[in-house]
């Protein structure tokens, strides 16, 4: 096959699941030259008369070639075909938290902005999951005799770590310096972001974007902040998915604000970003920002619809939202709400025009 291409982008998203693959070889904004594409099963091979640039798959991810279809031109977008893949199954998620929190390891709490220590050797002998937040109504729902539980939150002892949705529950002790108050933010005494709030006089609720937490005897990682927020957001949603069935979530301020409204559509993507070098400007867009010249990347991604509700936008849909019991709330803070609602609009604009848009919604890809 030919095309016209004076700058070729390319887009290859992989379903895991569906065990099928598309890629989008976009439109030249200008100018023009030959272009060749070859397709092997762990390759593609693009040819121009200035040279060629190989796109390698990672392993265990294998094209089909002679099950090429559909293959056509869209007019500002590019040439589109879809083949089959071999995939290996998505990897089993780790729990964004149980990848550092293990009962009886003694750990250091950064803030993920700055790395300032927020809570130093903290030695946790329980590391337990928080019901869901309606646990006291379905209690009563339960129990014929009243609630036994009533007006008894879990908090947690001075060596327990709760987890919760999209945060975790702390025994405060003088670690943290706050008022010493319920519903006070609590914040990082570097960069002054809000890393949590405090519960009650002794327990801290830490949100999950804000707060890194490592084995004491390891150092601080430093994970990009737009990376290291698409990869805590990404994991809560599917963690909630699975768990309770649902794939509607308004994402609110820790003040019940909605900022975005967002449905699953897929969580099994792969997207592969193609070798660069000096030689070769063609890349993925989507995954400019995490990937260094003369490497390739491949991401797990879950693939999402979204609409922003700030400046009063889609404010009906929103109520209508929060008023259906299988649309799930996830709370951050405020702050982190507006961070990704722009890593959302950025990853959005880097994909073709085509897949931007899906009925009303708009179309994005968080990396997992």
């Amino acid at each position: 096959m030919a095309v016209v291409a004076a700058e070729t982008r390319v887009f290859l998203e992989v379903r895991r699941r569906l065990q099928s693959a598309l890629l989008i070889l976009g439109e030249p904004d200008e100018g023009g030259m030959h272009l060749d594409v070859s397709i092997t099963p762990t390759s593609l091979l693009m040819r121009t008369p200035d040279g060629c640039t190989e796109i390698r798959l990672p392993a265990g991810v294998r094209l089909v070639p002679s099950s090429c279809a559909g293959l056509q031109y869209i007019r500002g977008d590019g040439l589109h075909l879809r083949l089959r893949a071999q995939a290996e199954s998505s990897p089993k998620l780790i729990s964004v938290f149980n990848q550092s929190l293990q009962a009886q390891e003694c750990c250091t709490f950064y803030c993920q902005s700055c790395g300032e220590v927020v809570i130093k050797d903290r030695k946790l002998l329980r590391v337990l999951p928080l019901p869901s937040e309606n646990w006291n109504a379905l209690v009563e729902e339960w129990c014929c005799h009243p609630d036994p539980f009533a007006n008894k939150p879990l908090h947690p002892r001075e060596n327990d770590c709760f987890l919760g949705d999209s945060f975790f529950l702390v025994n405060l002790r003088s670690d943290v310096e706050q008022e010493p108050k319920a519903n006070t933010k609590v914040i990082c005494k570097r960069c002054k972001v809000m890393l949590g709030e405090t519960v009650s006089s002794e327990t801290t609720k830490f949100y999950m974007t804000e707060v890194t937490i490592q084995p004491s005897e390891g150092s601080f990682p430093n994970i990009p902040r737009s990376q290291f927020v698409q990869s805590v957001v990404a994991q809560c949603l599917v963690e909630l998915s699975s768990a309770r069935s649902t794939f509607r979530f308004t994402i609110q301020g820790q003040d019940g604000k909605v900022y975005i409204l967002l449905w699953i559509l897929n969580s099994d993507s792969l997207v592969i970003e193609p070798l660069r070098s000096s030689d070769c400007s063609n890349k993925f867009p989507l995954l400019e920002d995490f990937s260094e010249a003369g490497s390739s990347s491949a991401w797990n991604a879950i693939k999402v619809l979204y609409q922003p509700c700030i400046k009063s936008k889609n404010q009906e849909l929103a109520s209508s939202w929060e008023g259906d019991i299988s649309v799930h709330p996830l709370t951050l803070p405020s702050a982190t709400c507006l961070e990704l609602l722009l890593i959302l609009s950025r990853n959005n604009v880097s994909l073709p025009v085509s897949l931007r848009q899906m009925n009303s919604f708009q179309v994005a890809f968080l990396k997992i």
